[in-house]
């Protein structure tokens, strides 16, 4: 009986018919229907058909949701809502336009300042690449200023896998991928020759770009950067990429007024001629950072996390986060007793989920909670979390964006 309650849970609530097949949805059940019963869905506010989801947290505890909405032929808008007690505000719009990048992995991002503006990013073709696009709000996102780039150099190349953050000063800093070093191939696909370079720049209040910076000159082509704040300043992590193609998760620290020179978070020494499409997660309070991630070195795939309790300067052993078929596509986030909550995907025959599992920094990992069953091909994008109080919130793509909550898990 209670098997088959949690069967027509899964099918109901989360809109998989079709997508996840009768064993995948038995599997999860088995795997654990307590579960299945902590997570509540939040009814959605994005149209059918929307993706690229994101989550952000203000410093006064509201959770905003941003998402992408095909508006017609080659158009798409960028649109938010907030939480609001069991469910989501009316959504509105950021910016609409044509020729904007939909893509499952390079996906726009949102974020509240420790001023109160918000600021949101999305990307917009430019001849054979692509620019970022930033739009910033200063009246609780009611209006939205003239979209700007952050970068100078013109070039008609790749830009994006954006992350932004508060730079040392409160200001709005972003740090993304940058193609401007590399050529197009000869058939007019893929990167060509060159490097994949990490950059970053601080913008100030009236729009004034300040301190471009290339922080490392080879990275992995496209793979998702993270951002977070520490007690001494902001860390950044990213896939790297060494002249042997062993593509490892680097992190940069600001040191006394300047960026750091990369260092590993852990050698892995998966070795790849191609990119993973897989980044990392950092989360931060204090000096305590925790950074999540994929790799198949050996080709093993797992999703590892290590801690850090001296603001990313070194870090422990990883801990293994995952149930032995991961996909990746991790988000992290601490928790007040210096745990780790991660969120990835899982590989399951039929299909796939959203997991969640608590980690300490001493090795100790809780149960895997799965948050809702999932396919795992590339249009499934990547899972987003998010803390509101005492509750976790959960955002993925399915038929459109979905999300979720629970109550933040027992010791």
């Amino acid at each position: 009986m209670r098997f088959t309650t949690c069967f027509n849970e899964i099918i109901g609530r989360f809109e998989i018919i079709g997508r996840l097949g009768m064993i995948g949805a038995m599997t999860l059940c088995l795997f654990s229907a307590l579960a299945v019963a902590q997570v509540r869905e939040l009814p959605s506010p994005a149209a059918a058909g929307s993706g690229q989801p994101n989550l952000a947290v203000a410093t006064d505890g509201r959770v905003y949701l941003s998402w992408l909405e095909r508006t017609g032929e080659g158009r798409h808008a960028l649109r938010f809502a907030i939480k609001e007690g069991s469910g989501w505000s009316a959504p509105q719009t950021i910016a609409e336009g044509a020729g904007w990048v939909a893509n499952w992995a390079d996906f726009p991002s949102f974020i509240a300042l420790p001023d109160g503006s918000l600021a949101a990013h999305w990307l917009v073709k430019n001849g054979s690449g692509y620019d970022v696009n930033i739009a910033r709000s200063f009246d609780s996102g009611k209006t939205w200023g003239k979209p700007f780039v952050p970068h100078r150099d013109g070039t008609p190349t790749e830009h994006g896998f954006v992350s932004m953050f508060a730079a040392p000063d409160g200001s709005l800093a972003a740090v993304w991928l940058d193609g401007r070093e590399m050529k197009p191939s000869a058939d007019g696909h893929g990167h060509g020759n060159g490097n994949m370079t990490l950059r970053y720049v601080t913008i100030k209040r009236d729009g004034t770009l300040t301190g471009e910076t290339a922080l490392d000159a080879k990275v992995c082509e496209c793979c998702q950067t993270s951002a977070a704040m520490t007690a001494n300043g902001p860390i950044i992590v990213y896939r790297d990429r060494s002249d042997d193609e062993v593509r490892d998760i680097s992190v940069l620290r600001w040191q006394a007024g300047k960026w750091s020179m990369p260092r590993s978070v852990h050698r892995d020494g998966w070795q790849i001629n191609a990119c993973p499409v897989n980044g990392p997660s950092v989360t931060a309070s204090g000096k305590r950072v925790a950074v999540a991630w994929f790799t198949a070195a050996n080709n093993v795939p797992r999703v590892y996390a290590a801690f850090s309790g001296d603001a990313g300067e070194t870090f422990s052993e990883p801990i293994k986060i995952d149930d032995g078929n991961p996909a990746g596509r991790v988000e992290t986030l601490l928790l007040s007793d210096g745990s780790a909550m991660v969120v990835w995907l899982e590989k399951l025959e039929g299909g796939g989920a959203v997991r969640a599992r608590r980690v300490w920094p001493d090795g100790k990992r809780g149960e895997a909670i799965t948050i809702a069953p999932s396919g795992t091909a590339r249009s499934s994008g990547f899972p987003q979390m998010a803390r509101s109080g005492d509750k976790l919130i959960f955002a993925w793509t399915g038929s459109r964006v979905l999300t979720a909550e629970m109550p933040l898990p027992e010791k």
